[in-house]
């Protein structure tokens, strides 16, 4: 027995209980079940829907670079009312592992569709923040009948021609040297604490840091520290997990055109915020895309960063809920 699992939705046969549980406080059950390799994911209100009418299509939860399914779980539970919600690890990220061979973008993109067809159930709702919202029009784009709608959190984008932030643009530029980039990351690996670590991204995806969740902070560093390498030779694993996806991530943003172009071929309901001081995806990167898609619904957030879910959740439950009332919500 594994507890609560998902209802009315395909699940597969091999899937247990995950033996740590660090979305818990939130409601979170966390469960791994094999999809080529073993798999992390949450679900958020496990058992909604036995004997009670479901309001909606599941929702799935889809990471940035770096990120995780705690990513979540500040908005997860309130959106789960009425309606599954699932949020997974990408290959390489969180408690799911990864190599070179599956944490680019695109092999993510193909764990995405396997997790939505073989866990959750189709069609769903997709929600992703940067790397993740990337992802998330990946997979809407190849698989339209697999998705219903599409919410974009400070999503991955195409840099407007001629802007560039000078603060960030070193650091992936690195990322993207062979050779330099893995001695930097396995170096930073290796020298940062877990609570060095974390502190470090909340100061890039927080427009104010002090607005952090002091639980979500320690559950963060607990999950850092599981992470952390204890040998040169994991620091040099870790370094090139990431930097696959790092180099993955880039290659897609420069084929500005063809990302567009499949934007542009987006036909369910689009919901996209952004935070006007994300220091990762420009808000101006935003912008062009809210002007050059105006039937996407876009909402801007004044004083805030890259992770709008974690620094505002109440402003972004609020406008995701509106969202999805006006869009989805009916008794299924």
């Amino acid at each position: 027995m594994i507890g609560a699992a998902p209802s009315n939705h395909s699940r597969p046969a091999d899937t247990r209980r995950a033996p740590l549980q660090l979305a818990a406080p939130w409601g979170g059950q966390g469960y791994i079940t094999d999809l080529g390799g073993p798999v992390h994911w949450i679900e958020f209100n496990p058992g909604y829907g036995e004997g009670q009418p479901l309001q909606g299509p599941p929702i799935v939860f889809v990471h940035g670079l770096g990120g995780s399914h705690l990513n979540w779980c500040l908005i997860g539970p309130e959106l789960a009312a009425g309606r599954h919600a699932f949020a997974l690890d990408l290959h390489g990220f969180g408690l799911t592992p990864g190599s070179r061979a599956t944490t680019s973008v695109r092999a993510n993109a193909r764990l995405v569709d396997r997790f939505v067809r073989e866990v959750t159930g189709t069609p769903v709702i997709l929600v992703g923040n940067s790397m993740g919202g990337l992802i998330s029009i990946l997979q809407t784009a190849a698989q339209p009948g697999s998705v219903q709608g599409l919410v974009l959190i400070d999503p991955a984008l195409p840099l407007p021609r001629g802007r560039v932030d000078p603060r960030v643009t070193g650091e992936f530029l690195l990322f993207a040297l062979p050779g330099l980039g893995e001695m930097f990351v396995s170096r930073y690996l290796m020298r940062r604490s877990p609570e060095q670590a974390v502190r470090r991204l909340l100061e890039i995806c927080f427009a104010d840091p002090s607005r952090a969740d002091p639980e979500m902070i320690a559950a963060d560093i607990a999950l850092a520290a599981r992470r952390t390498p204890t040998s040169a030779h994991q620091a040099s694993v870790r370094a090139g997990t990431f930097l696959t996806a790092a180099r993955s991530l880039l290659r897609v943003l420069s084929l500005r055109r063809g990302y567009f172009t499949m934007m542009a071929g987006i036909t369910v309901p689009v919901l996209l915020i952004g935070g006007e001081d994300d220091r990762l995806v420009q808000v101006a990167a935003m912008r062009e895309a809210s002007a050059r898609f105006p039937h996407w619904e876009s909402v801007f957030l004044p004083g805030v960063g890259h992770t709008p879910q974690l620094e505002v959740p109440g402003e972004v439950i609020g406008i995701m809920r509106d969202w999805l009332d006006r869009h989805f919500t009916k008794e299924t």
